[in-house]
């Protein structure tokens, strides 16, 4: 099926990082890159008490990634996030974790080719929006590139058209989630290779990408690029990110970039709106860490953040006052710099 979203940049799906005030944060940064939610199962849409499908209308392009591996629950999930104006729903069939596997569904999937069809089948006979799936390039002993090529041609017989490959293998036994992402070494040509095989699939990588000259020159082979822990720890990354990769397709990517003090400006009414709906301070800045990353007074900023922001007086302030005590030290180490000169 094919899609408007322009996808050539995305931010991965991350767990307890990528909610909706992270999301809503990384938009004051880039227009146009695409956002995806942290993964959410089948279990907790259907019969969770909470509103798991909520996000802001500003994240727009946002992609919901759904955990499950019933056709029928998959495919009555996809109908509530087509209902809530998501933009895309993904298949999760990439996350190692026990738990996860326990419900039979992450990567473990990739040993059932046909179950991830049967979903993509059953969501797409009841969707619009794109279905598409995030994989690994293996995992466990299938870890050959047949295997890989294989879970490929089956899924895409199905209808898929989109596939995110994270570059590593998984090893469902033995390491964790965490090593999964750093022991298994990154295989980028299995991927390129994986495109010039299925040239016409919509194909991105994932893995390992830490600057956007890493972005470029992966995009020379692929159709895409999905960045990960990299824009969650130094997010201002994507600050370069809609004129360097968005140029000609939108007038809104010849914008200049916010300023890092025009973001924090712009994320103060958000935060006195969520304070106002019961969140805390802390549930957003705590996303705004990295964001003088590499910076002077970068780790004051930091520091600041994190000492306040759990103190259950914290208010509106803590944003601002952070700002400040930034600003003042720059200030100060601009002004012993000049009287340091000759």
């Amino acid at each position: 099926m094919a899609s408007p979203i322009n996808r050539t940049i995305s931010v991965a799906p991350m767990l307890d990082w990528t909610d909706k005030h992270c999301r809503y944060f990384l938009r004051q940064i880039s227009q146009h890159t695409l956002l995806y939610t942290e993964m959410v199962t089948t279990g907790a849409i259907i019969f969770g008490k909470g509103d798991y499908l909520a996000y802001n209308d500003a994240e727009h392009p946002v992609a919901l990634q759904l955990g499950g591996s019933d056709p029928t629950d998959m495919a009555r999930c996809a109908v509530k996030a087509q209902e809530y104006g998501y933009d895309e729903v993904n298949i999760n069939v990439g996350c190692p974790s026990d738990r996860v596997q326990n419900g039979r569904f992450g990567a473990c999937l990739m040993a059932e080719p046909e179950t991830v069809a049967q979903c993509i089948k059953a969501m797409q006979a009841e969707v619009d929006i794109p279905v598409t799936v995030k994989s690994r390039i293996g995992i466990d002993d299938m870890d050959e590139y047949r295997d890989l090529t294989n879970f490929i041609d089956v899924v895409a017989d199905a209808g898929c058209e989109i596939f995110t490959v994270h570059a590593r293998k998984a090893w469902l036994k033995g390491l964790s989630p965490k090593q999964n992402r750093d022991v298994p070494p990154l295989m980028y040509d299995r991927v390129y290779q994986l495109k010039q095989e299925f040239a016409d699939l919509h194909i991105s990588i994932n893995g390992g990408v830490k600057t956007l000259d890493d972005t470029a020159n992966h995009l020379q082979h692929l159709d895409g690029v999905m960045i990960g822990r990299e824009v969650y720890s130094n997010p201002y990354i994507l600050a370069e990110v809609d004129q360097r990769f968005y140029q000609g397709t939108t007038s809104t990517a010849t914008r200049p970039a916010k300023t890092r003090v025009e973001i924090v400006q712009a994320m103060l009414p958000y935060i006195e709106q969520q304070i106002e709906l019961g969140a805390r301070p802390w549930h957003v800045a705590r996303h705004m860490l990295g964001l003088f990353q590499g910076q002077p007074g970068g780790r004051i900023w930091r520091r600041y953040l994190s000492q306040n922001g759990t103190k259950r007086d914290a208010g509106i302030e803590l944003l601002t006052d952070a700002l400040d005590t930034l600003l003042e030290a720059q200030a100060q180490a601009t002004k012993f710099q000049s009287e340091m000169l000759p």
